[in-house]
């Protein structure tokens, strides 16, 4: 039990250390109302932004989300799509209906 605990903090951490990236990468290359780590005011604790689909539509949800499969499994596919180095944020290949209905189950 303790491995699988292990494991899982690991993996949590890289995911906040890849979002920490992407967030701090958009407030310094576009400016704006952001705080010192370079996280956009109007985000509240404990969520972060991720822009979906093919317009880019913004959504805020909790970082809870980073240990559920199924959202962790967008994020991989995001780096493979995207990488960290471009200047839009966390972007995730998915549609914005199929986004909000993973969300809405993962709630």
């Amino acid at each position: 039990m303790g491995r699988s605990s292990s494991s899982k903090l690991v993996q949590g951490a890289a995911l906040k250390q890849l979002l920490r990236r992407c967030s701090s990468s958009l407030g310094r290359k576009q400016g704006g109302d952001y705080d010192l780590e370079g996280t956009p005011m109007d985000v509240p604790k404990g969520h972060f932004a991720v822009y979906v689909g093919e317009k880019r539509s913004r959504h805020i949800v909790p970082i809870s989300f980073l240990s559920h499969p199924e959202f962790q499994l967008l994020l991989r596919r995001a780096e493979e799509e995207f990488g960290f180095d471009h200047d839009m944020g966390l972007t995730l290949p998915c549609e914005e209906v199929a986004f909000r209905s993973l969300t809405s189950m993962l709630r």
